[in-house]
């Protein structure tokens, strides 16, 4: 049987998701790589062609407000206000995919690190150019990735982790999910966003049963 690990469902453009990110680093203190966590993206919004209206904007920043007010982190709507600017989820996702290929400890670093441009920093990340930087910042070779990127493979790897989120009927993110337990099922530890204090006592408690 597998050993017990988390099936993170998320997205590098979903504000709830890079709320939850302190959440994930508690995890990683908590119980470091005795619970390895593997990323899933689920595909908020891939391939939208239509750019963001002035009300959709509004409409966005006022979701981010929300998250703000509940964990405190900075955000700089300045990322919405490029010409034309196009909220596809897919460039981002498809980064993450490629970066997961050289670990899923280094994938959950890269998909923090993406969201913290978009959200804190205002950088673009639909961008090739802006996303291969990021992954240089943390080690994977600029070229590489960036060819990797661009592949149809890469492409249909990350349309295949949307099929998986939907076949789990995941519906919103961050989705966190725990298991094999001892019957081999997976249960779910948190649909949406929850504080640290509340996620790391489950898995202390589930953790302690399966070790029992």
């Amino acid at each position: 049987m597998e050993s017990p690990h988390l099936i993170y469902f998320a997205d590098p453009m979903c504000s709830w998701c890079y709320g939850f990110s302190p959440v994930i680093d508690d995890i990683r203190r908590a119980f470091g790589r005795a619970l390895p966590i593997r990323v899933i993206m689920g595909g908020l919004r891939p391939g939208t062609e239509t750019p963001m209206t002035e009300a959709a904007k509004a409409e966005v920043v006022g979701h981010w407000a929300h998250v703000h007010e509940a964990t405190g982190l900075p955000f700089d709507p300045a990322a919405l206000e490029r010409e034309g600017f196009l909220y596809d989820t897919d460039p981002a996702a498809r980064a993450v995919v490629v970066v997961r290929r050289d670990g899923e400890e280094l994938a959950v670093r890269y998909l923090a690190r993406v969201q913290r441009a978009f959200y804190a920093e205002a950088r673009d990340v639909t961008s090739g150019e802006v996303l291969a930087d990021l992954a240089a910042e943390l080690g994977v070779e600029r070229d590489r990735f960036a060819e990797q990127w661009r592949s149809e493979e890469a492409k249909a790897e990350t349309w295949r982790d949307y099929a998986i989120s939907q076949r789990a009927g995941v519906t919103g993110f961050p989705t966190l999910v725990g298991g094999p337990n001892a019957d081999g099922a997976f249960g779910v530890v948190t649909r949406g966003y929850a504080p640290s204090e509340s996620v790391v006592a489950a898995l202390k408690a589930w953790s302690s049963q399966e070790s029992a």
